[in-house]
């Protein structure tokens, strides 16, 4: 199977090489040429799997060049004893007809860990098939969670180095922490005076520097990327909708062929994305629900057809949202338009030079066939956060809580009671300040204190990487501005 740039169909890649590669040099994004549907029977045989052996089956469906026994070698490494937790991503059940799909028991303890656990592992394996004897220097553009998987998966990788830029003041207490703390030798962490967008607009135009790839080259480096930009970031992604279908199966909350609702929180529309792949390899999916905290661009989108990112930006409690630019709806256009590049070209140039695009209303009428969206505002969030604590004993993040109420409102507008699946994406944890908040606790803590303060308020254990950062010490405190991003990766590579 070939992959090609979402902006040229004719850049025709295998799957090694555009995992190495992470973003077509055109500035398109890499998708495959076909999907490959699950095989008659492939539920029945996957429900009596482990999430490993799923993996390894859903991600050889695209992977042509890598063998089973390839793939279950890296799958073995990167679902292992780094994750809490044998089934590691875990139905939760809620209610009747609603559960929550716990994304967040991987070693940062939040969902990014199930693609940047194994993207590592890919992509080096990528290295050797490919015979590229350059070192490859991962970028990341982070708003929260992606920065600190992506840290801990490359962490001392062998002819690796990894740089991150996250918002300055866009991330949680915990997730600042955990990034700036990064043991590791081939790491660097910077932040940036501007917001996600910035930081994400900086990596993409460092990308596309020819000159600079030029000089990297010589110096024995090329760049790739560990963002959901990166085919090999978002694939892994695809295997746990297929495998939340099967556990539902498995617990009797539904019969094999029984369609279900995602609802997915999400900014970058990357993680909603890969629910939009299952559905489209045969998985009986129905609906998928985008959820959007205040910074709504999604919902307008779909709701309109127009994208707009020309609004205020609003700094919120579920951070790893705060996004205009969401840059996998690309993928999106190009797999409704019937991979019509040249369209897809034309409306990543209209973005480019006004902020903004309004889909063909065929494309339109596609969307809404498959999505829904809705928004929830920080004091929604909260209440979401109690309603569910108080009603049901469950805690959850305010990424997750953006989804639960977004799920309840379209349930209120649609009366489709479908069995529903909620994207859980991070840990409690990871956001103390604003759960404890929610919970109505203001006692005071600040910090790492915070951690301790919601166990003892909510009864449950904090995950044991985030008590652990108690010794940890800061090593990053670099910032930048949004137009000297290439300036520190240029000194980061001496």
């Amino acid at each position: 199977m070939r992959y090609l740039s979402t902006r040229d169909s004719s850049i025709r890649l295998t799957s090694a090489q555009a995992i190495a590669c992470g973003l077509s040099r055109d500035g398109g994004l890499f998708v495959p040429e076909s999907v490959p549907a699950l095989p008659a029977g492939a539920i029945e045989k996957l429900t009596g799997m482990t999430y490993q052996q799923r993996a390894v089956y859903v991600m050889g469906l695209f992977l042509e060049d890598f063998s089973e026994a390839e793939l279950t070698e890296l799958c073995a490494k990167a679902y292992g004893t780094n994750f809490d937790t044998p089934a590691v991503a875990p139905v939760a059940a809620l209610d009747e007809n609603t559960s929550f799909l716990e994304l967040w028991h991987g070693p940062t303890c939040a969902f990014k860990d199930m693609a940047l656990q194994i993207l590592p592992h890919l992509l080096t394996a990528s290295l050797i098939k490919n015979g590229e004897e350059k070192k490859v220097c991962i970028l990341v553009a982070t708003s929260g969670d992606t920065g600190k998987a992506a840290l801990e998966g490359f962490r001392d990788v062998d002819r690796t180095k990894i740089m991150v830029f996250y918002p300055r003041d866009g991330v949680s207490d915990i997730q600042k922490l955990q990034m700036t703390s990064q043991d590791g030798e081939n790491v660097g962490v910077c932040s940036v005076l501007g917001n996600f967008d910035d930081a994400q607009s900086g990596v993409k135009k460092i990308f596309s520097d020819a000159a600079f790839r030029q000089r990297l080259a010589e110096k024995g480096w090329f760049l790739s990327s560990a963002n959901s930009i990166n085919w090999g970031r978002l694939l892994p992604q695809v295997v746990y909708y297929i495998s939340a279908y099967c556990d539902l199966v498995s617990a009797g909350r539904i019969q094999n062929g029984d369609a279900v609702n995602f609802c997915v929180p999400t900014g970058n529309f990357g993680d909603i994305l890969a629910g939009y792949y299952a559905k489209r390899m045969g998985l009986p999916v129905k609906k998928l629900i985008c959820a959007s905290n205040c910074n709504d661009v999604l919902t307008e989108f779909f709701s309109t057809g127009v994208y707009n990112k020309n609004r205020s930006f609003h700094t919120t409690i579920s951070p790893s949202m705060d996004i205009l630019i969401s840059s996998n709806l690309e993928r999106l256009l190009f797999e409704i338009s019937g991979g019509d590049d040249r369209l897809v070209a034309g409306y990543m140039r209209q973005l480019a030079e006004t902020g903004k695009y309004e889909v063909a209303p065929q494309l339109k009428a596609q969307m809404d066939a498959l999505f829904s969206a809705g928004s929830c505002t920080d004091s929604e969030t909260k209440e979401e956060i109690r309603r569910v604590f108080d009603e049901h004993g469950y805690l959850m993040d305010t990424h997750t809580a953006v989804g639960c109420h977004v799920l309840r409102a379209y349930r209120a507008e649609t009366g489709d009671d479908t069995q529903a699946v909620v994207v859980s994406t991070a840990s409690p944890y990871k956001f103390c300040d604003s759960v404890l908040d929610a919970l109505g606790d203001s006692g005071g803590a600040q910090g790492l204190e915070l951690i301790d303060r919601l166990q003892t308020v909510s009864g449950k254990p904090a995950p044991a990487p985030l008590v652990a950062l108690k010794n940890k010490r800061v090593r990053f405190t670099d910032f930048t501005e949004k137009d000297a991003m290439l300036s520190v990766v240029e000194e980061f590579l001496r």
